[in-house]
């Protein structure tokens, strides 16, 4: 996914993660939208930009309080609220810090595998001459 649209996507995931969990019994058991709209909070956070991710996160809490947790679409700013709010910042956090983590490792072994290569031309050079 490019990260230009990493902002439409998600939130049409995250639309059809709560459709998924209402049809499940989210209503009744709350936990099964968090989780869903968490899995769709984290795949933006590791596949699109910050502000995106953060829009989508700020969706996905939208769409908690107000088709989950409460039933007509309208925001609830009660206790199970701020905890949805703190589940899915804190999924963000997480998945932008694992984007910033796989991106050094792979810078660091792009590194490490250049060097090698150079030896085993090098090695290959001499071991395959023909006399």
């Amino acid at each position: 996914m490019k990260e230009d649209f990493g902002f439409p996507f998600g939130c049409v995931a995250a639309v059809a993660a709560v459709i998924v969990a209402n049809l499940a019994g989210a209503t009744g058991h709350p936990w099964y939208a968090l989780v869903t709209l968490g899995a769709v909070v984290l795949f933006a956070a590791r596949r699109s930009s910050f502000a995106a991710a953060t829009g989508v996160a700020v969706v996905a809490w939208a769409l908690d309080t107000g088709f989950v947790l409460g039933r007509l679409g309208e925001l609830t700013f009660d206790a199970p609220a701020a905890l949805a709010a703190l589940v899915l910042a804190s999924t963000l956090v997480t998945g932008l810090l694992t984007r910033a983590v796989s991106t050094a490792q792979s810078r660091v072994s792009t590194l490490q595998v250049r060097q090698p290569t150079v030896r085993v031309r090098e090695f290959a050079g001499r071991v395959l001459r023909v006399p």
